[in-house]
């Protein structure tokens, strides 16, 4: 009987790549491959790459040399956002096999068909502007919610940005489409989708392969919200001239929908804003978050910001700073400005000192935990409801409320991918809320 070759996969940056990574795995698998974790031996090795920040580039060596530890004979093949930006770099570290740019990832079994190594490796990468078509993802079978992706590309010019150079063009998944994995994603009994792409609000351009919107973002919410079997729907990130709301006021009516929005802001200054070609003003964004807190005021509200970035002096960071500090959110994610190649920014003059940068950045991280240890208080003695994660953590499971409050409770399999209502009691010294169930758990 014929061996099975195994492969493994590593993922770095964002949601949409896991979505991605969980298709083309179930691709090796219609193939006969068997996939098998990053740290076992394995026959070929896939990393999806990943170009928003500096360390995801620099991680992308230490990975290959960990593939390489686990097997060095092994095929290591580089596909993601970076294969395509700086294919002849990756193919230039040692070991790299295969590079496959922005339309030939989804096609890498048919480039596999010889795992000997080779002297030197080879890339297939296309132009940006042929990464016009749409192909559908979604994750699953490795957590307990699935990511499903329902747009790609973007059609904005934000001058620091490098991902429409790395995926193309904004366009989205058929309405149709999107219910069929949806529906798919139900029958594997996940209970949580996470709706994923690079501007989810922008969904229903090039659905059809044209620049009109057949359908719109609040078309697909309200579609998605009756799908059976589907417990919870969350919207991973959405611009803030996106969120309308009608969108927000029928998710605070949502059967499956929940109170959780992730808005990247990026700048609290206008003066900066402008530089960076966002799309609105933080006027308009303060607007959004007082409407969500006006028809949920329980929900979570995340924000993207960077720091550092050409020309942000100590005034207009401190405009930041104090309106993220005055705003009624729950916590931030906070990105240091790094230079990307092709980008405008990188040719702008008032360069931040890194230092400068690093201290920026520790203040809005302080500010970070500040307003989620506020926010995790402010629900305290609420009744909630959990959905567990599947991972024991030091003899703990953890889970996320509707409304993004991390939870946690001694280790108990049979808890796993399940819903209970519970009422959260106190936050331990690690910042995680403890909780007592409302009914005591009945196992089978």
């Amino acid at each position: 009987m014929e061996n099975r070759k195994k492969v493994a996969f590593y993922t770095l940056g964002c949601k949409l790549n896991f979505s991605e990574t969980s298709t083309i795995a179930r691709n090796f698998s219609d193939e006969g491959f068997d996939r098998v974790d990053f740290e076992e031996v394995a026959d070929i090795y896939v990393i999806n790459t990943c170009s928003v920040t500096e360390n995801a580039d620099k991680q992308f060596k230490q990975i290959v040399k960990k593939a390489l530890k686990n097997n060095e004979k092994a095929f290591i093949a580089a596909v993601g956002c970076y294969a395509q930006l700086k294919p002849e770099e990756l193919v230039a570290v040692d070991g790299v096999d295969l590079v496959l740019g922005a339309t030939e990832k989804f096609k890498i079994t048919d480039y596999i068909h010889d795992l000997s190594k080779n002297d030197m490796g080879e890339v297939h990468s296309c132009e940006i502007e042929e990464a016009d078509f749409y192909v559908g993802s979604y994750s699953i079978g490795d957590r307990t919610r699935a990511f499903l992706k329902v747009q790609d590309g973007c059609d904005y010019k934000c001058t620091y940005c490098t991902i429409p150079l790395a995926r193309g063009i904004s366009r989205s998944d058929t309405m149709e489409n999107v219910m069929k994995n949806a529906a798919e994603i139900s029958a594997q009994g996940i209970k949580e989708i996470v709706l994923t792409g690079v501007n989810v609000g922008d969904y229903g351009k090039g659905e059809f392969g044209n620049k009109k919107h057949e359908h719109t973002f609040f078309d697909l919410v309200q579609a998605l919200d009756n799908v059976p079997g589907i417990e919870r729907l969350r919207i991973s990130s959405i611009e803030p001239n996106l969120l309308k709301n009608e969108t927000i006021d029928f998710v605070s009516k949502s059967k499956c929908f929940v109170p959780h929005f992730h808005i990247p802001l990026q700048s609290g200054s206008n003066t900066i804003l402008k530089k960076m070609k966002r799309r609105y003003l933080r006027e308009l964004y303060a607007e959004r978050v007082t409407k969500i807190r006006e028809v949920m005021p329980s929900a979570c509200i995340g924000v993207d910001v960077i720091v550092g970035f050409p020309g942000e002096t100590d005034e207009l960071f401190l405009e930041t700073y104090n309106f993220l500090n005055e705003l009624d959110i729950s916590y931030l994610h906070v990105f240091t400005y790094s230079e990307r190649d092709n980008t405008e920014a990188v040719e702008m003059e008032g360069i931040v000192p890194t230092n400068v940068r690093a201290k920026r950045s520790k203040m809005l991280r302080g500010l970070s935990v500040k307003k989620r240890r506020a926010f995790y208080e402010s629900q305290l003695n609420t009744k909630r409801t959990v959905l567990f994660e599947s991972e024991n953590k030091e003899g703990y499971i953890h889970g996320f409320t509707e409304n993004y409050v991390k939870v946690k409770t001694p280790w108990n399999p049979e808890l796993v991918n399940t819903l209970h209502d519970i009422k959260l009691t106190k936050i331990d010294e690690d910042g995680i809320v403890r909780f007592d169930f409302i009914n005591e758990p009945v196992f089978n």
